[in-house]
């Protein structure tokens, strides 16, 4: 089962508290996901097909305890793909129906003739925190998705609806998240790619053991990055000293060619005579070894003045 799957399994499982959140939660599966049949005679029905039976549950749960009302649910087998059930939940009392979609907002009768669709989400339903938290669960439970925490963070939400995108990112960003929007296709997306905010976020909804899951991978994500840049710091450092070492030798042994070794100053003779029988040492490490024991900086300084007396043996060498 993937991790989006399993969270929506556990946002399912929540118990259903009060009115006020029951309708929020309703109001944003019904702008995600439902489907309005219309037939004449201003007949209307309400549809929402899942393949989550998690969230058919959910949905049947929130329409009995709000509205007390018979649903039809209907299971098929998709044929293609996977082949995964697909659970329908159907309410077709005219009624029922119209007293759902005026309650959360969606549909409004301005007259006799025809009724009036809102996608925009309506002020009275979220003005409490706990009412925003339910709404933006509903949202995730009837159009969104969060990816593999071990591949990327990414949590988003799927419309239809720009006016709808738009309030569901004001509601997300409500308690200082920093969700967008993007155009995908013909759907408006709200997404989030920052994992403490996607945290943040499975907070938000109750999602507690998606969240403790997705934070132990990232503690472990964190440690595996950090042992990597320290490998390769290490790496990079040790390039850079065998580097040096070879450049030194090279140099020292020029310099013993020509000249001798013994012809060097004694500071200079001392660590050229380290650094040929020690050839892997460090810089800190040579400088230890010295009487009395030299600093890095100081090790480093003779060893530019190696450097500078062979280059200018070179340079004689040559115009000779």
């Amino acid at each position: 089962m993937s991790f989006s799957s399993t969270t929506k399994n556990e946002l399912s499982r929540l118990p259903i508290q009060n009115r006020c959140c029951a309708i929020a939660e309703l109001a944003a599966i019904v702008r995600m996901s439902g489907t309005i049949q219309i037939t004449g005679m201003k007949r209307i029905s309400l549809k929402f097909g899942t393949e989550n039976a998690a969230i058919a549950r959910r949905i049947f749960t929130l329409l009995k305890i709000l509205y007390n009302t018979d649903v039809e649910v209907m299971v098929r087998k998709n044929k293609q793909l996977k082949k995964n059930n697909n659970y329908l939940i159907i309410v077709n009392s005219m009624e029922i129906t119209t007293k759902i979609l005026e309650d959360v907002g969606f549909l409004t009768d301005e007259d006799s003739s025809y009724y009036t669709i809102d996608y925009k989400t309506p002020e009275n339903l979220i003005e409490n925190r706990c009412c925003r938290r339910a709404y933006i669960r509903g949202a995730f439970l009837g159009g969104g998705s969060i990816s593999n925490p071990e591949k990327a963070y990414h949590l988003e939400f799927v419309t239809n609806s720009i006016e709808h995108g738009k309030d569901l990112s004001e509601i997300i960003n409500s308690f200082n998240l920093d969700s967008k929007i993007v155009v995908r296709k013909e759907n408006y997306v709200v997404y989030i790619k920052e994992g403490g905010q996607i945290v943040d976020i499975l907070n938000i909804m109750e999602a507690h053991q998606a969240l403790l899951k997705l934070e132990n991978i990232r503690v472990f994500k964190d440690v595996r990055n950090n042992i990597n840049r320290l490998v390769n710091c290490e790496t990079a450092n040790l390039s850079k000293t065998i580097d040096a070492s070879l450049r030194q030798v090279e140099n020292i042994e020029y310099i013993d060619s020509k000249i001798g070794i013994d012809k060097l100053p004694k500071n200079l003779r001392e660590i050229a005579r380290l650094r040929l029988q020690y050839r892997e040492a460090s810089l800190k490490e040579l400088g230890t070894m010295l009487k009395p024991p030299v600093g890095k900086s100081g090790v480093n300084h003779r060893f530019r003045r190696i450097d500078e007396i062979a280059e200018d043996l070179k340079r004689k060498e040559n115009e000779t």
